[in-house]
């Protein structure tokens, strides 16, 4: 029986209502940061797949203030999301854990210090936290709403060192597993169609991540973007792609939510690119939310709901 009312998923958005009561809208921050896989520390280039700034705001820069980047996303929102009366303060770009606790602090302060903003969404990867940080960041959790997203991106090593994300998904296991035990919310992104990986390994993926102590989810399709290495890798060798199509995307993401943890919140289930960015351009037309109206409609047809086929271990 579907536990989750009009919805047949663990809506991000009716999350967000039992949180606060209100909605809230995420605010991006760009804070300057890098990589270990960027800076040499564990390799350079970065993620094969990865072009900030096919989704970095334009009022995301750098250069500006920390404050003065939230003040002018509240101004993009408000014309966007005029119900959005609080705003977390979402540090995106690149890996926002990866400097010296006392670098991080004001700038976390600085966007806590803001009238508007109830609380930070930490981007960053499972290498670049430490027990200092995580810390410092159960202290903010207890007056703050706080959440850290790990990028996960794939449970299997082999991906993980093809796509060049310079760690291992044991890390991504003790980092979450570490997180959650200090008393303050974990997320994590995975992406699905990756070179070398069939459908059936992605799908078996679910029961790992089913058994993290994960608050919240996102899923996003491969897209490949332009002036990246994949895209290089994309022109020279299509074969050793094998980008979903809508339908079979709807078919397969639908059966992975059937055996999700139902305590697991999806906060989306697609990626959004620009065109522009675009190299690949399935189904590219479509908003993520389209595609979430799809995916509920789908498991209406079949009478499924997440967790459906979930089996706690």
């Amino acid at each position: 029986m579907n536990p989750f009312g009009n919805k047949r998923y663990n809506s991000y958005n009716e999350y967000f209502k039992r949180t606060f009561g209100q909605r809230i809208q995420k605010v991006s921050v760009d804070a300057g940061f890098t990589c270990p896989n960027r800076d040499g520390s564990k390799g350079t280039g970065g993620c094969t797949y990865c072009n900030n700034d096919a989704f970095n705001p334009s009022y995301c820069q750098p250069s500006k203030p920390v404050v003065l980047q939230i003040n002018e996303g509240i101004a993009f929102h408000k014309i966007r999301y005029r119900r959005a009366l609080k705003y977390l303060a979402y540090f995106q770009t690149y890996s926002n854990t990866y400097a010296p606790l006392e670098q991080l602090k004001p700038l976390f302060n600085e966007a806590l210090a803001h009238p508007d903003v109830v609380g930070l969404v930490i981007g960053t990867r499972p290498d670049c936290i430490d027990e200092q940080k995580l810390e410092y960041f159960s202290s903010v959790a207890r007056n703050h709403y706080l959440i850290i997203e790990y990028g996960l991106e794939s449970t299997s090593n082999k991906t993980l060192e093809l796509i060049n994300r310079g760690h291992t998904h044991q890390e991504s296991v003790d980092a979450i597993s570490r997180t959650a035990a200090m008393g303050i919310k974990t997320g994590a992104h995975l992406i699905f169609g990756l070179p070398g990986e069939t459908r059936e390994e992605m799908l078996n993926q679910v029961d790992e991540i089913s058994s993290l102590p994960l608050t919240t989810i996102k899923f996003h399709q491969l897209q490949i973007v332009r002036n990246t290495v994949m895209a290089d890798q994309f022109k020279e060798n299509p074969d050793l792609f094998r980008l979903f199509t809508l339908d079979e995307y709807l078919d397969f993401i639908v059966r992975f939510i059937e055996r999700l943890n139902p305590g697991m919140v999806i906060e989306r289930f697609t990626g959004e690119v620009p065109p522009r960015f675009l190299v690949s351009k399935p189904w590219s037309e479509l908003r993520a939310d389209q595609v979430a109206l799809m995916i509920e409609r789908e498991l209406e047809i079949r009478n499924s709901w997440q967790g459906k086929f979930y089996a706690e271990k």
